[in-house]
C-alpha cells in the first residue's frame, strides 16, 4: 500500500540522490521502508528494554544489497525519536575494535564524530549531550540550595565503579568550571576528550589535568562510561551501530581477526550477563562474516556456540529473541511496494503527478526478472537504482514513454565485492594513544 502524505522537499532530495547512487537515504527512510515488519518490532522490543536500564546486542546478518544497512538507519532513526543517543561507524582497515596502532581509536573517534540526538540527527552533538547534563545538574542545585560541583561530583560517583570513570568524572567537571567561568578553550579541550581526538597523555594532563586518554586498549570501557553518561544526561540509553563487519573477516593475520572477534566476545558477555547498563550494540555483517567456520565469527568457538541459530526455529518457524537476526529476503510484493513508494517520493506524494501507472510497475518488475531471475527482489539495491534512473529520465523528459524506455534499462546481479581479496593487517599505523610521550612511538599489529 503506497503512502500519500507529503513528502517534504528536503527529504524527496536526499531519498532520490542516495537511492541514485545505491546508497542508504539517512532521512524520510519512513517513506519507502517495506517488510520486515518482524525484525523491526524485535528492535524496538529492545530499544525500549534500553530505556528500562537494560542492555542488548543483535547481528543484523543479510546478503550484500539485500538492505541490511538501510535497516540499521532505520532503527537508529527509530533510537533517536524514543530518546536514544546513537553512535554509528563503517568498520575498515583503519577502523577496528580491537587494535595497537590506533586503528580501534580511530573507530572511537569516528563514533563520536556521529553522535547524534533527537534535536541532531545529522550528528555532531557532542557539545549538546555534555551541555544538557550540565544544565539539569544546574537546575537540580538551583531548587535544591546547593552547589552545582556537588550535584555533579554526586550524579558521576556512579561512574567511577567503572573502568577509567575517574578521568571521565574530571573531564565533566572540567567542562562545568569552562561553562561556569566563560573558559572557551577549557570548554573544547573537555570535548576533545570525550571524542578521542588526544593522541598524548601530557597533552591531556596540561589541559585537563587527567592522567588518561582513549586509546586503543580501552575503547570499549570507554563506551560503557559514555552509555551511563548519557542517562545521567536525561537521555534513554545509548544505540552503537557498527556496519561493515565484513572488513574483520577479510583480516588476512588469523591473531588480528581473532583479537577483534575476541573483543566482540567481550561486549556479548557484559550485554548478555547485564553489565552493560543503558546500551544497545547493532552489529551488521553478510552470512560469511557470522557462518564461515575459517575466517568468520564461527571460526572462533566461544562465539560460535553463543551465536548457534535455535535448532526448533526451522521450517518457516522463527526465533527473533536470540542475539542474530538474519534479514527475511523481501518479497516479490514487498519489491512491488517499495516500486510504488519510490514512484510516490517523486511526485512529492501526489498521486495525480505519478510518472508511471501502476502498470508500469509490473512490466519492469518483469524485464528485470527476465534480466537477472529472483536477485531482482532478494538483493534489490541495482533494481532500486534502475528504477529511480528510469523514472529520472521520465520526470526531465515529459516526451518520453515509459514503454519505450523499458526495453533500453540495463541491470546486473548485485555481487559483493567485499569478498573479494584480503586487507592488508599492516597498514601505516596512527599515533599511538597510550604511552607518556605516544607522539614519538608508532606501533603496528
Amino acid at each position: 500500500m503506497t503512502t500519500t502524505s507529503t513528502i517534504k522537499p528536503k527529504h524527496r532530495e536526499a531519498i532520490i540522490q542516495s537511492l541514485r547512487a545505491g546508497v542508504v537515504p539517512r532521512a524520510g527512510q519512513q517513506h519507502i521502508q517495506v517488510g520486515r515488519h518482524d525484525e523491526v518490532k524485535a528492535l524496538v522490543a529492545d530499544i525500549d528494554r534500553i530505556a528500562e536500564g537494560g542492555s542488548s546486542i543483535r547481528f543484523i546478518i543479510g546478503e550484500y544489497g539485500s538492505g541490511k544497512t538501510f535497516f540499521l538507519n532505520l532503527i537508529r532513526s527509530i533510537a533517536l525519536e524514543r530518546n536514544l543517543v546513537t553512535i554509528n561507524a563503517d568498520l575498515s582497515p583503519d577502523r577496528r575494535l580491537h587494535a595497537t596502532g590506533g586503528q580501534a581509536r580511530s573507530l572511537y573517534a569516528e563514533l563520536m564524530r556521529n553522535i547524534a540526538t533527537r534535536s541532531k540527527p545529522d550528528g555532531g552533538a557532542m557539545a549538546s549531550v555534555v551541555e544538557k547534563f550540565v544544565t539539569s545538574a544546574l537546575a537540580e542545585a538551583r531548587s535544591g540550595g546547593v552547589g552545582v560541583e556537588e550535584v555533579i561530583r554526586t550524579r558521576l560517583a556512579s561512574l567511577q565503579e567503572l573502568v577509567g570513570g575517574y578521568d571521565f568524572a574530571q573531564v565533566i567537571e572540567a567542562y562545568w568550571r569552562g561553562h561556569d567561568s566563560g573558559n572557551e578553550d577549557l570548554k573544547e579541550s573537555a570535548l576533545r576528550w570525550l571524542r578521542g581526538e588526544y593522541t598524548t597523555k601530557t597533552d591531556a594532563r596540561t589541559h585537563l589535568g587527567v592522567r588518561t586518554i582513549v586509546g586503543d586498549a580501552n575503547v570499549y570501557d570507554q563506551l560503557k562510561l559514555f552509555a551511563r553518561f548519557v542517562r545521567l544526561a536525561g537521555y534513554a540509553g545509548l544505540l552503537i551501530v557498527l556496519d561493515e563487519l565484513v572488513n574483520l573477516y577479510k583480516l588476512a593475520n588469523t591473531q588480528a581477526r581473532n583479537s577483534n572477534y575476541e573483543q566482540i566476545l567481550r561486549i556479548l558477555n557484559d550485554v548478555l550477563q547485564g553489565s552493560a547498563e543503558g546500551m544497545s550494540v547493532l552489529l551488521g555483517g553478510t552470512p560469511e562474516f557470522l557462518l564461515d567456520t575459517r575466517r568468520g565469527l564461527y571460526s572462533y568457538s566461544a562465539l560460535q556456540s553463543r551465536l548457534a541459530q535455535n535448532q526448533f526455529a526451522t521450517n518457516g518457524l522463527v526465533d527473533y529473541s536470540g542475539p542474530v537476526l538474519s534479514l527475511s529476503q523481501l518479497t516479490k510484493e514487498d519489491l512491488y511496494v517499495l516500486l510504488a513508494n519510490i514512484r510516490n517520493v517523486y511526485a512529492f506524494g501526489d498521486e495525480a503527478k505519478y510518472l508511471v501507472p501502476d502498470d508500469a510497475l509490473g512490466a519492469f518488475m518483469q524485464h528485470c526478472s527476465t534480466r537477472i531471475g529472483d536477485a531482482y527482489f532478494r538483493t534489490p539495491r541495482n533494481t532500486v537504482t534502475a528504477f529511480v534512473s528510469l523514472l529520472s529520465v521520465l520526470e526531465q523528459n515529459a516526451q518520453a514513454d515509459w514503454r519505450e524506455l523499458l526495453g533500453a534499462v540495463t541491470i546486473t546481479v548485485d555481487r559483493n565485492p567485499d569478498l573479494e581479496g584480503e586487507i592488508d593487517d599492516d597498514p601505516p599505523a596512527a599515533p599511538a594513544a597510550s604511552g607518556e610521550d605516544d607522539d614519538l612511538a608508532t606501533f603496528r599489529i
